[in-house]
């Protein structure tokens, strides 16, 4: 029915403002007495063989929301209704800011993908902090950016704050250094200072009575040296694991028109599966496994989890294909699993 119906309704509309609908649907659904228990019976899959023990945490099932979706933490409760093992939410930054001028998201039917340069658009974290203290049993991964007026120089006082605003309601973080839409983000994935942020994050980290899991969000487009220095840099700063991998600048290989394909901003979907997928693989292979890897990029159907998994991956992560496939895509992930 999502497939034949709502899809093609919902995308006849402009990509942001479905979302904000979408979201808006969702939660009033849940308004409803008991719907929200009816959603989780019908799109949840409960069995003691789909749980994960990761970074010490024990995940329900390895198949998780990724960064982007519920970006302020509004919906999170809802959304784990629809049978996620986790929820990330961000990319939260310090201070509440637009993000970039609209439009700015934009679908790729023939590639089943989506292009988009948000900006780091959010409610700041304190605003997300607050939200999440009425979380009672869901998995919280906090992703975490810094503003786009700060200067990579002083990038490092921006993850601090967010960090410690957050400290006390997630689950896990993760450092974003690899989205393409903030200027000159990507430059923090270079060797020194990336280094020097996650040891500064590592030691406030060590100063709490008990630590939180750290993992760092990679591009899909680092070179293999590049590869090799993230390795090193994991363990030399002995964070607990890597997302693997963000969206991506490439254009290769797409078939929508020349109007979409030049947007800027980083490109998610189908066109990244592959890639996703060699560097998890070989994360995994170059490191002898040394660290858990959330495999996201591309995750459409079970066949594309098991080969994160097969490749390398502890956990895996979808956004794009939760657009694509619908709520009933986790249900039917996880029975594949099984």
């Amino acid at each position: 029915m999502y497939k034949r119906i709502i899809r093609p309704l919902l995308f006849l509309f402009d990509p942001e403002w479905v979302h904000y609908f979408s979201f808006a649907v969702i939660r009033g659904i849940h308004r409803i007495p008991f719907m929200g228990a009816a959603i989780r019976a019908i799109y949840t899959t409960k069995n003691p063989s789909l749980a994960r023990e990761v970074f010490g945490i024990h995940f329900p099932n390895p198949v998780g929301l990724a960064a982007g979706f519920d970006k302020d933490a509004k919906l999170y409760k809802e959304l784990s209704n629809f049978g996620f093992g986790f929820i990330e939410i961000g990319t939260v930054t310090p201070k509440p800011q637009s993000g970039n001028p609209k439009p700015r998201l934009f679908r790729l039917k023939k590639d089943t993908g989506i292009i988009n340069r948000m900006g780091f658009n959010n409610d700041g974290v304190v605003a997300a902090a607050e939200r999440l203290r009425k979380n009672k049993n869901i998995i919280i991964g906090g992703n975490i950016g810094k503003n786009k007026t700060t200067t990579n120089e002083n990038a490092q006082e921006d993850y601090l704050i967010c960090f410690d605003a957050l400290f006390d309601v997630v689950d896990y973080f993760v450092v974003n250094v690899s989205s393409p839409n903030t200027p000159n983000l990507r430059d923090l994935q270079e060797k020194e200072p990336l280094t020097n942020l996650l040891n500064v994050l590592q030691n406030r980290n060590n100063e709490k009575p008990l630590r939180k899991p750290i993992l760092l969000k990679i591009a899909p487009d680092l070179s293999n040296s590049q590869l090799d220095d993230i390795i090193e840099i994991v363990a030399d700063t002995k964070i607990d694991g890597v997302i693997a991998t963000n969206t991506t600048l490439s254009r290769a290989g797409l078939k929508s028109t020349k109007k979409l394909t030049a947007q800027a901003g980083g490109l998610s979907g189908k066109p990244l599966t592959k890639r996703s997928t060699e560097v998890i693989s070989y994360l995994h292979t170059n490191s002898n496994a040394a660290f858990p890897i959330i495999g996201v990029g591309g995750v459409h159907t079970p066949e594309d989890v098991q080969e994160k998994l097969a490749a390398g991956a502890s956990l895996v992560q979808l956004y794009t294909g939760f657009v694509y496939e619908g709520p009933a895509v986790v249900k039917r992930i996880n029975n594949a699993l099984l």
